[in-house]
């Protein structure tokens, strides 16, 4: 018998932030660090993607701020080599925001989950147990950001 919707939903509660409580960082991250990358940078990174591009005025809804404020962050990011900004595919008169590979590097290195922790909590597991758990966290990332699509 599969658990019960209101079951899955306590399972997540409940793993999540023991999770995160195991694995995050001191916060010692600052614009002074190699990547010169603040709290609201790095905030801003997690939303992007490699390979899927996001619009600036989803992600300024999405992070609730002002479109001239995300528009300085992004500038500032593109500047450093972490976001790339390019003409929309689907629609020429658009800009997709994509993560660049520096940016990919910059944003694990500045995590809120320490690098460190999170290698240890995965050796803690076996190589199948590994795959099931980062599918499983991809598949909510995954659905995570459509409800984001939705809810805009």
């Amino acid at each position: 018998m599969r658990p019960s919707l209101a079951a899955t939903v306590r399972a997540i509660q409940i793993a999540y932030p023991q999770i995160y409580l195991a694995c995050h960082t001191r916060h010692t991250r600052a614009r002074s660090t190699a990547f010169r990358l603040s709290a609201r940078d790095s905030s801003l990174l997690v939303h992007l993607d490699e390979h899927e591009p996001t619009r600036p005025a989803a992600l300024a809804r999405h992070m609730s701020v002002g479109g001239p404020a995300l528009s300085a962050a992004v500038r500032r990011l593109e500047l450093l080599g972490y976001i790339a900004r390019r003409t929309a595919d689907a629609d020429r008169r658009g800009v997709d925001l994509r993560l660049t590979a520096k940016g990919a590097e910059a944003l694990s290195a500045t995590s809120v989950l320490e690098t460190s922790r999170v290698e240890a909590l995965l050796r803690s597991l076996t190589p199948p147990e590994r795959a099931r758990a980062v599918d499983g966290l991809a598949l909510l990332g995954r659905a995570a950001r459509a409800l984001g699509r939705i809810e805009r």
